[in-house]
């Protein structure tokens, strides 16, 4: 069990690696493929392959309870029915692998199979075959063989993703963003930032200051050379954490829009979640999670080489070491930048601000020696902070369980029990840290200090604030917190009063524009999401605003697209090979792959909540809007539009 617990930040790190990077074993084998109707809905697919020399193709079949080929679509409503049918005939050889007869082709391979539509029959049909090939000992199961055939009798797809009148650069009116990425790096910065510094307050960390700076002081030929090392020493802690975001760049130019893909994927919020449940247990002193000590030896032997080349493996030791309490901290703060929705420069900027944070007091404790004097003793107040943060720490499990549950909108978490789950947290703190609960390493509470009591009267203030979230009353819209919980209407109770009744913006792009053209309205976009913190925070907080309720409902046709709705889209609608404007190939299956996709390829940005105002013609009248938490801000902002409007009309006529 502890060398299980020990493996979980790789198995989880392999495990999102899997999901980013997952490279497929590059097939051998040349096939083709082609498609034949036999009824309605009813197409029989035809799969050949000339093989290739030195490699055995199996047949379908099944050994050992491995099913050699199958056919896989991505789409529900497209049905494989039956098995594969064998055109021409395999040999039979006794397999060295599973020690029993198997078919296999050692030249050419025919097969066919039937698949049945349900529903409008698009015009190509894309898929995937999964095949299994191998010889002597080697064995490549589930090789993918991706396939388009032409359907006779399909519909072509509709759909429309790039507008060429969308032109950000060419306005009606200039208002709007000019550049919301500095804004939003700056405050991820400073999140990190401040993760750092809470990073210093734990076991793991803190005794650590004052024998890192004595070493560098005492240690070096003068007192200028060792504020030097230690600064040089500080300065490698900053940079290691910049590396560890490199690779997610290397994927940001691959798509763009990968983050976002990867902060709504259920399964990885789902696998967050455990492991955030994971990091919370560890904080309670029930085990520790850790880099193997072996690892950490080894990097702590090469701190003795060369100076700078020393220093920098003692700052890496540092992080090692101290995994066990930074890895949750840094893991909220990957899990939330991934979250934002803003790329890889965010991750950057975040573990920018984290090594910065971790990193500075030892420079500065180096300068200042004298500081170290005025630190407290190391103590059970340590725990105390480890505690509180796997309390912590399980809360942020609740929220990205809570993501998956929007984004699938299974029901389970609505915001009721969302802000029940909170108030229970809340209350173990208080009684935590009163004594009343204990763990492991804590020793029997003999009196409650003042910082102690400070944080009781903070935690229970917090936790009473929480309590009218789980009534139907107008004071559960606790607007400190808004965006963190499930939306408003996202309830248990059947009429919730905070609801905002009368205005549901319309999902379909086309459909508003449609009543856009026949009311002689602007288009009001907005690109928003089911587990977008800073969406529900504008509907919750902006919206409702009096001033912008009234332009919103009278003077817009107002559209939400969401980038993480998971449907899929009907089959004719469907663009499996879509070619983005980078030039990278992607599938749009779902209708959050085609708004998302319609987002980056129209208005630049895979960020949501972004707005846009467009006229009739598809002409953009501004410039986006970002998350603007400024109500008269955003009321401007639509007031230009409208005013960008007017003028687009009477230069019409």
């Amino acid at each position: 069990m502890n060398k299980l617990v020990k493996l979980l930040p790789f198995l989880s790190l392999l495990f999102l690696s899997y999901l980013l990077n997952a490279q497929e074993v590059q097939p051998v084998f040349t096939w083709e493929a082609s498609a034949k109707k036999t009824g309605e809905g009813v197409f029989e697919i035809t799969f050949s392959t000339q093989g290739a020399g030195g490699w055995e193709l199996y047949a379908p079949q099944i050994i050992s309870e491995i099913k050699t080929t199958e056919i896989v679509f991505p789409d529900s409503n497209i049905r494989h029915q039956g098995s594969f049918e064998v055109i021409s005939s395999p040999k039979t050889i006794n397999s060295t692998i599973f020690e029993m007869p198997v078919q296999v082709y050692e030249g050419p391979a025919e097969w066919k199979t039937t698949v049945q539509i349900n529903g409008p029959v698009p015009a190509n049909l894309h898929g995937v075959l999964q095949y299994t090939f191998g010889k002597v000992d080697e064995f490549y199961p589930a090789t993918p063989f991706h396939f388009s055939v032409a359907l006779e009798g399909g519909v072509a797809s509709a759909t429309r993703i790039r507008i060429d009148a969308i032109d950000l650069q060419n306005t009606f009116n200039k208002c709007g963003d000019e550049d919301t990425a500095n804004k939003s790096l700056m405050g991820i910065f400073i999140l990190g930032f401040i993760g750092g510094l809470i990073a210093l307050v734990t076991p793991c960390v803190f005794p650590l200051i004052p024998l890192t700076v004595s070493f560098f002081t005492k240690r070096s030929k003068s007192r200028k050379k060792g504020i030097f090392n230690a600064t040089i020493y500080g300065f490698f802690i900053f940079l290691i954490y910049i590396l560890l975001s490199i690779p997610f760049h290397l994927l940001d130019q691959t798509n763009p829009e990968v983050l976002n893909n990867i902060s709504t994927n259920v399964w990885l919020n789902l696998l967050f979640f455990a492991i955030f449940v994971v990091f919370a247990i560890s904080f309670f002193g029930y085990f520790e999670i850790g880099l193997p000590s072996s690892f950490a030896s080894k990097m702590d032997s090469k701190a003795g080489i060369s100076d700078w080349g020393g220093i920098f493996f003692m700052a890496l030791t540092l992080a090692i070491v101290s995994f066990s309490c930074t890895g949750p901290i840094l893991g909220s703060l990957l899990a939330g930048a991934l979250s934002s929705d803003g790329g890889a420069m965010q991750l950057s900027f975040g573990m920018g601000g984290f090594g910065l944070g971790l990193a500075l007091p030892f420079a500065l404790f180096a300068l200042f020696p004298g500081w170290l004097q005025t630190l407290p003793k190391s103590g059970g107040w340590l725990t105390t902070v480890k505690v509180v943060l796997g309390f912590l720490e399980l809360a942020m499990a609740v929220k990205f369980f809570s993501n998956a549950d929007l984004v699938k909108q299974w029901g389970l978490l609505p915001r009721e029990i969302f802000m029940a789950i909170w108030i229970g947290i809340g209350l173990a703190i208080v009684l935590y840290l009163s004594g009343f609960i204990r763990f492991p390493h804590d020793s029997k509470l003999q009196k409650i200090s003042a910082s102690r009591w400070t944080f009781i009267i903070i935690f229970g203030a917090l936790t009473l604030y929480l309590v009218p979230g789980v009534t139907n009353t107008k004071w559960a819209n606790l607007k400190l917190i808004s965006g963190f919980p499930p939306p408003l209407c996202y309830s248990i109770y059947d009429d919730p009063v905070n609801c905002k009744k009368g205005f549901e913006p319309l999902k379909d792009y086309d459909q508003a524009l449609a009543l856009a053209r026949k009311d002689n309205k602007p288009l009001l976009i907005d690109f928003t999401g089911w587990a977008c913190v800073n969406c529900r925070r504008m509907e919750e907080k902006v919206w409702p605003d009096p001033v912008v309720d009234s332009l919103m409902r009278t003077h817009f046709v107002v559209v939400s697209l969401y980038v993480d709705e998971r449907r899929s889209l009907p089959l004719t609608e469907q663009i499996p090979d879509y070619q983005t404007k980078q030039g990278i190939e992607k599938s749009i299956i779902t209708i959050g792959d085609k708004w998302a996709t319609f987002q980056s390829e129209n208005f630049d940005a895979v960020a949501q909540p972004q707005y846009a105002i467009l006229d009739t013609d598809e002409s953009a009248l501004t410039k986006t809007k970002a998350y603007t938490p400024d109500a008269d801000e955003f009321a401007e902002w639509l007031r230009c539009g409208l005013d960008a409007f007017e003028r687009y009309n009477k230069e019409k006529k």
